[in-house]
């Protein structure tokens, strides 16, 4: 009998953050094959018979290739496991997670997307910018980094992405930061639109940074910014301060957070 496989995200940080369904996998999973972004302490909810494995990126590093991460899946799914793929994020927000849907779909293995909640709009929220606001935003986008500086990214693309008025919002772009910005300057963004940066978000080690766009670069510089970091280019920018509510270093810790979600919490 051929098992199932459940393509789950496991949100930006915040253990909290992981919705009801995505537990549920997780407290019946034979396998779980893990991001290296997730809190590890979602791991508790696994069976003790579940098989673990680390399955993590960087950009210097992947400690297993896409493809083998998509044979594992294949392979444990018709051994008749079930089978969570935890990725951090949403499955399908820049997670490869359509790609490894497309192979189960190939190899007739039934399979389930849980949504997670992304980076993208939870790590700015963490911050005190909303990404959408009626006087200042009617619209985000939503970019990869590794997209932005790929030599295949014409000219009016970029005058495209300059012109825009809503909430750009990047992930993935720390490492070429300066290079993203000088280009949205070159193609007519203005130097004073506000920036924010948050590393970490959601978690304990959250940092946030705000800047204009022609000094945000060197600002996380000076600040030791550090992946994983979302970028947010707008005007909206401007609430982080009076609606900043996250104090990482002064709440709850996430050994206490998940103490809560485990023994009687957030999540039961």
């Amino acid at each position: 009998m051929v098992g199932k496989v459940y393509l789950v995200g496991a949100g930006p940080g915040d253990p909290g953050l992981l919705t009801i369904k995505g537990k549920e996998c997780l407290e019946k999973a034979d396998v779980v094959l893990y991001d290296r972004l997730i809190a590890p302490e979602l791991l508790n909810f696994t069976p003790s018979h579940a098989k673990k494995i680390y399955v993590g990126k960087d950009s210097h590093h992947h400690a297993v290739r896409q493809e083998e991460i998509q044979q594992y899946l294949v392979d444990y799914a018709k051994e008749g496991y079930t089978v969570v793929r935890l990725k951090g994020g949403d499955p399908f927000v820049f997670g490869r997670g359509a790609e490894e849907a497309q192979i189960l779909t190939e190899n007739h293995i039934a399979f389930e997307i849980v949504p997670g909640v992304t980076s993208a709009i939870a790590a700015p929220a963490y911050a005190g910018i909303p990404i959408s606001h009626r006087n200042y935003s009617g619209s985000f986008h939503v970019i990869t980094g590794h997209e932005c500086t790929d030599s295949k990214v014409s000219d009016e693309e970029w005058q495209a992405l300059a012109k825009m008025t809503g909430t750009i919002v990047i992930l993935m772009g720390l490492g070429h930061l300066q290079q993203i910005t000088e280009r949205l300057i070159q193609y007519g963004k203005s130097s004073e639109t506000l920036c924010g940066v948050v590393s970490k978000g959601t978690t304990s080690e959250q940092k946030v940074v705000t800047g204009t766009l022609g000094a945000i670069a060197e600002l996380c510089v000076q600040q030791d910014i550090v992946s994983p970091a979302t970028v947010v280019i707008g005007d909206i920018v401007a609430l982080s301060e009076s609606l900043s509510w996250f104090e990482p270093r002064s709440s709850m810790n996430q050994e206490q957070m998940m103490s809560n979600v485990l023994f009687g919490g957030v999540l039961k």
